[in-house]
């Protein structure tokens, strides 16, 4: 059977790549060898041939001009983006040379620092061939913490992972809560299938700081001041056992700490939890009874609550609500913070850490900027690929000041010459997801879905996974896990014995059906991997490690004495840094825009429209306000990373995120920053 890459015309099946839950089944259509058109895929059960304009605009961001066709090598200072045109065999020799010095040197290789995420979430290219190269090396190892390691941390701790609801049974529910995600521009699907089950009478209700998309599209939008979700919880939990509205039933069979918890809660009427919350305490009483009524009862839990300096705790309190009201058991019914554990692949086979030699300090990303800066032994080279960190990473001046560090030598590996590559000494230029052969396992729904070139790559780039081979090679290393194929890694990876859920899925299955679904059975279907087999809504655990073993409200810390806590959450034609730079994106968008109270606006003499500038001890940047009642009184949002080309650089609002690490899971704070507000 002939391969997409031998037919210049014709439609195949194909993955989206981009960080979302989502994770679509797509339709590529080709004319002349090019990709012409992008379309869901009308078979995959979740996709069901909806798709979002991020991707369906996908072929501009591939055959974009300033799309990068050749390796370059710097020529003027750091920052500028002046660079000359090398060749791949210059590149590799460099690189390695300046490696093979790094490495042999006092210091050692825990001199060179990987920097990665997922900005493309192909398993292979992420997690394969670069974990393996960079164990060999001995390089310092990366905390990969900045997006939901927190939230995941907690509510593992309650459920014993990252394991939820079905979200193709969410269909079934009368009652969503969309909680701290908009889900409108970040899981699409999972408002297609709300929007179903409201056609069937349910009601939605969104819990946000900002009335955004998906809050105007709800029956009910519960604004509510940042950070402060776990009080909220705690407070729907006092109502619920106060009014006799808890299943005891369940409680007494599938938890343990039911008890300590009614008493717990006792200290959260709606009128303490109305002065934390800004709720109305009404509406704690409304919202909990709406919940404890209906059933099924489910309730999504977005990224929002977990970037505050207390989001490990918040996300463990939202993950207890289930428990209190039963709702596990009924189809339809429970919560969805992740659903990775379903999928989870052969770690060990994918990253092959036998191949470090010894141990290396491990540095968090979201310190990066401390870590450019005052390490000892110093970072000395700087690897970065599938991320851009100048614009991503907090507190982005201090990121850019290590980046501009004369003696670090820095390769990015990317597909444009981004704000993180005109820091470089080398640019290497990558492949797109279309160009490549990898594995995709969504951290929403269930299904595995395998990725086979449909495109050749553009220009000289080359895949992760190919530009780790020739390090390797010149680096004279001659272990074999370093030279596996791509489809090698990919059996290897699914051949995960301490995974039940992908029994029988294999690489030749994937080949033949693109996509296949996990065996995935009901959450209490057998017991949790908490200590106790239980929902954990006390956890010893916790408290060994110091932390409050119930879940427990925890102010944020004092960040300054400035007026607003803000928020610089995802915008609708976005992804993180991605498609910022690619014009169509930004006209969509049309401006970065800072949501403000008109109250607040009005006693600093700042009119709807005007451009304002945000700032702090960190940084500032300038936006432009709007104005009106989308956001509490002392809250300003703002909408999307806006590239440097598109803003001259003034609209970079990490230049004001903290970067200080979350109560859990070394997660990252973007969301507990404070600034002050001035009209420009």
């Amino acid at each position: 059977m002939k391969s997409a890459l031998d037919q210049p015309n014709g439609t195949f099946s194909s993955v989206c790549s981009l960080d979302c839950p989502d994770q679509c089944g797509l339709l590529v259509r080709k004319e002349s060898g090019r990709i012409v058109k992008i379309e869901g895929d009308p078979s995959h059960p979740v996709t069901q041939g909806a798709i979002c304009n991020k991707v369906r605009h996908m072929a501009e961001r591939l055959y974009d001009p300033r799309r990068l066709r050749h390796p370059l090598k710097r020529v003027g200072p750091k920052g500028e983006g002046r660079f000359e045109r090398i060749g791949w065999d210059e590149a590799i020799a460099e690189i390695a040379a300046r490696w093979q010095e790094l490495a042999e040197s006092a210091e050692g290789p825990e001199t060179i620092l990987p920097y990665s995420f997922y900005g493309n979430m192909g398993r292979i290219g992420t997690e394969g061939m670069g974990r393996r190269f960079f164990n060999r090396l001995g390089a310092s190892v990366l905390i990969d913490s900045i997006c939901s390691a927190a939230g995941s941390e907690g509510y593992r701790y309650t459920m014993g992972g990252s394991f939820g609801v079905d979200p193709e049974d969410t269909v079934h529910a009368k009652l969503i809560i969309l909680w701290g995600i908009n889900a409108v521009s970040t899981n699409m699907h999972q408002v297609i299938l709300a929007e179903k089950a409201r056609q069937a009478g349910a009601q939605v209700v969104v819990i946000d700081v900002h009335r955004n998309r998906t809050a105007r599209w709800a029956d009910w939008f519960v604004p509510i001041r940042p950070g402060t979700d776990a009080a909220l919880a705690l407070g729907m939990m006092h109502v619920l056992f106060a009014e006799g509205m808890a299943d005891e039933s369940f409680l007494r069979q599938y938890t343990v700490g039911h008890e300590k918890l009614r008493e717990h809660v006792g200290a959260y009427d709606p009128d303490t939890v109305s002065a934390i919350t800004g709720v109305p305490a009404d509406d704690v009483r409304k919202l909990a009874r709406l919940y404890g009524r209906t059933t099924p009862s489910f309730i999504r839990i977005g990224n929002g609550p977990q970037h505050h300096d207390n989001g490990g705790m918040t996300t463990r309190a939202i993950a207890c609500l289930p428990a209190v009201t039963g709702q596990w058991l009924v189809k339809g019914g429970g919560a969805i913070k992740g659903n990775s554990g379903y999928l989870a692949l052969n770690k060990a086979a994918l990253e092959r850490p036998e191949l470090r030699r010894k141990d290396a300090r491990r540095i968090n990303m979201n310190l990066l900027g401390q870590a450019l800066l005052s390490l000892t032994p110093p970072i000395r080279s700087l690897y970065v690929y599938n991320s851009n960190p100048a614009v991503v990473a907090p507190h982005a001046n201090k990121v850019r000041e290590g980046l501009a560090r004369e003696d670090l030598f820095t390769v990015v590996h990317d597909l444009f010459l981004t704000e993180t590559a005109k820091y470089a000494d080398i640019v290497l230029p990558a492949t797109s997801s279309f160009e490549n052969t990898d594995l995709y396992t969504s951290y929403w729904h269930h299904y595995v879905q395998l990725q086979k070139p449909v495109i050749e790559p553009y220009g000289e780039s080359k895949s992760n996974t190919e530009v780790f081979r020739l390090l390797a090679k010149a680096m004279g290393f001659d272990d074999p896990a370093l030279y596996e194929t791509d489809e090698e890694m990919i059996a290897q990876a699914l051949n995960a014995p301490n995974n039940p859920y992908l029994r029988g899925m294999t690489l030749t299955a994937l080949a033949e059906r693109g996509f296949m679904k996990a065996d995935v059975q009901p959450v209490l279907s057998k017991p949790l991997r908490t200590p106790s087999g239980k929902i954990e809504l006390y956890s010893e655990t916790m408290e060994r490690r110091g932390f409050p073993p119930l879940p427990t409200y925890v102010p944020l810390p004092d960040d300054g004495p400035y007026p607003f806590l803000f928020i610089p959450t995802a915008n609708h034609h976005f992804l993180n840094s991605t498609f910022s730079g690619n014009e169509s994106h930004v006209r969509m968008e049309k401006r970065p825009l800072l949501y403000m109270n008109a109250a607040d606006a009005a006693a600093l003499g700042i009119r709807d429209g005007d451009a304002v500038r945000i700032r702090n001890d960190r940084g500032s940047c300038e936006l432009t306000a709007s104005v009106g009642e989308d956001v509490l009184p002392g809250v300003v949002v703002s909408q999307g990373l806006w590239a440097d080309d598109a803003t001259g650089g003034k609209a970079l609002v990490n230049a004001l995120t903290p970067d200080r690490v979350a109560d859990m899971g070394n997660g990252a704070t973007f969301f507990s920053g404070r600034v002050a507000v001035e009209k420009c």
